[in-house]
């Protein structure tokens, strides 16, 4: 391993380390217009830019998620807490799965806790999910370092040279095996639920 592959290593574990959540105590009290949830989306979580000019949230996103059915639509041209959280939640979603898996994955919770008059809300549902943020994020900084240290086992039989761009394509292979595994996982959790939610309801005879 280079220098400057201990560098870019050690880049990506810090960076883990300054990934953080948008705590519910921090999400604004009243309601907003869609200029100000742009502008506060973008500032919250510009840190999860890949490039400056990268755009977090826009107009015509937030137009398309009530289109789609994904976000409820906002009241008097306002938008909520709530709102917020849907959001959020859209957000970190919309990089790895489809309009209709995020619909299946939303819509049975904001039908039931959006604006609930129930003691468990939306919020609730929020700070418990987060709330797992910090452990997880070490178990992947030592996930990260495994594959790391296995991808610099690779390719050891060529010239130092062609080593180092080779062991980074592995590095990045076992990565994207990584991801794609879990959106498997995930893909089949939404059409398990879609299909038990479909199921027939028992007839008569059968209850005889």
């Amino acid at each position: 391993m280079t220098i400057d592959e201990k560098d870019l290593l050690n880049s990506i574990l810090d960076s883990l380390a300054r990934i953080e959540y948008i705590k519910p105590e921090e999400l604004p009290n009243i309601d907003l217009y869609m200029d100000q949830v742009t502008t506060f989306m973008d500032a919250q979580l510009s840190v999860s830019k890949r490039h400056p000019e990268d755009k977090i949230l826009t107009k015509t996103m937030i137009n398309n998620y009530a289109k789609n059915n994904l976000l409820p639509p906002p009241v008097k041209k306002k938008y909520s807490k709530e709102h917020l959280l849907a959001l959020i939640f859209i957000y970190y979603f919309k990089n790895i799965l489809s309009i209709g898996d995020i619909q299946a994955i939303l819509n049975p919770l904001t039908d039931k806790y959006f604006a609930s008059d129930l003691n468990f809300n939306l919020e609730d549902i929020y700070s418990e999910v987060f709330r797992l943020e910090e452990s997880e994020i070490l178990n992947m900084q030592k996930d990260l370092t495994r594959k790391y240290q296995t991808s610099q086992q690779t390719f050891s039989e060529l010239p130092e040279a062609e080593q180092e761009e080779l062991q980074r394509f592995s590095f990045i292979c076992m990565l994207s095996f990584d991801v794609y595994l879990k959106k498997q996982l995930i893909e089949k959790l939404i059409d398990a639920r879609l299909a038990g939610n479909s199921a027939p309801p028992e007839t008569s005879s059968k209850k005889k």
